[in-house]
């Protein structure tokens, strides 16, 4: 659904890498530059003055290490020339090692002071984004009637560890029911829609007997917080709208699903994968005008002892590494031989999908796995 974006997101980013690269190099540019002047036959200026402002130039993209060899390369060409045109005896070449110097000391201890309060900050980032998430995003339980379970949130935005991604997992009287989503946007919008969906799931699963009017009501949900925000005047730019599963496993060895243009989920059994594709699929939560009739029936699928269940938003399927190559979801569960819960069965899947995306993720990315064990 956000393919397109995405794409454009990783170009983007390839292409400000790029110029980052660029710009960092200017420093060492100038400093050959200046090496080639020094060098050339016809001689006609001193680039001393020049050179001494490298490192504080090196300073405004690059860290330390940065700043030291730009001032290293700064400092041998003033030397190479002061050799080249015996200009030792001369008190500009003195002035420009101080001056040098200076400028080098300067700028080191500013790119530390700043490099150490980024940090911090981060670190204030961090710990807050760990409080939200353990109210908004707590661990699914391990053992869950029939079922043991785990869950994973890995925010692509950087510095946080919240997003627009939506997990939860809960007994009730009508067996196990499990929701997995991912809120169009990013941000606090995204967060807030999330938490709004995540809240109505909550309360109605364990109300509500029908599958669909638990999904109903997330959709409730989220309608009465787009209409705050818009009303609010903070709402995000065009539709606001969230992809959604909710599954529900009872007492038999089924698994009952109602999607509303999310990813299908996936059942790991004798080593195969297959995806519970819908029969009738639906929009989105909050794309209810583009509905062409009722809410489909919940679509059952078999769900034995010994499977195992993944939920799992686009940002898992999507992931694609230096040359676009999509995340080969099926392949990689099917690999998975050893994992015999469904903790390390997602830590396994973590690893691979760090591996695949250079750890560079474009989105965040949800998961719930669940294990049939009677």
């Amino acid at each position: 659904m956000r393919l397109l974006s995405r794409s454009a997101r990783q170009q983007g980013w390839g292409g400000h890498e790029v110029l980052l690269r660029l710009i960092q190099g200017v420093p060492f540019l100038i400093v050959l530059f200046g090496l080639a002047i020094e060098l050339s036959p016809g001689h006609m200026m001193y680039t001393g003055p020049l050179l001494t402002a490298m490192p504080a130039l090196a300073s405004l993209t690059m860290g330390p290490k940065g700043i030291l060899a730009a001032a290293a390369g700064a400092l041998a060409v003033t030397l190479i020339s002061a050799n080249l045109h015996g200009a030792w005896h001369g008190e500009q070449v003195y002035g420009n090692l101080l001056g040098l110097l200076v400028v080098s000391v300067a700028s080191f201890t500013t790119s530390n002071s700043m490099q150490a309060r980024r940090q911090g900050e981060l670190d204030q980032i961090r710990r807050i984004a760990a409080a939200a998430q353990s109210v908004l995003l707590h661990p699914v339980p391990a053992r869950l009637g029939p079922l043991r379970a785990a869950s994973m949130y890995l925010a692509a935005e950087s510095g946080a560890q919240i997003g627009g991604d939506l997990y939860e997992a809960v007994q009730t009287r009508y067996g196990v029911r499990m929701i997995v989503g991912d809120v169009r946007g990013k941000g606090l919008p995204a967060v807030r829609s999330a938490a709004a969906v995540l809240g109505a799931f909550r309360e109605a699963a364990h109300y509500d007997e029908d599958l669909r009017e638990v999904m109903n009501h997330c959709a409730a949900a989220l309608r009465r917080e787009s209409a705050a925000e818009e009303a609010a005047g903070g709402g995000p730019e065009g539709e606001c709208f969230v992809t959604a599963l909710v599954a529900q496993v009872p007492d038999g060895s089924v698994v009952e699903v109602v999607n509303r243009g999310h990813p299908p989920p996936m059942v790991l059994r004798r080593g195969r994968a297959q995806a519970l594709v819908p029969d009738s699929p639906q929009p989105p939560l909050g794309l209810e005008d583009l509905m062409t009739g009722p809410p489909a029936e919940p679509e059952c699928y078999p769900f034995l002892p010994g499977d195992r269940l993944l939920l799992h938003t686009d940002g898992v399927i999507e992931a694609r590494n230096r040359d676009n190559d999509f995340f080969a979801l099926p392949e990689h569960m099917e690999s998975v031989r050893h994992a015999r819960t469904p903790r390390e069965f997602l830590d396994q899947l973590h690893r691979s999908l760090i591996v695949h995306t250079e750890d560079r993720l474009v989105d965040d990315v949800a998961m719930v796995a669940v294990d049939r064990i009677a």
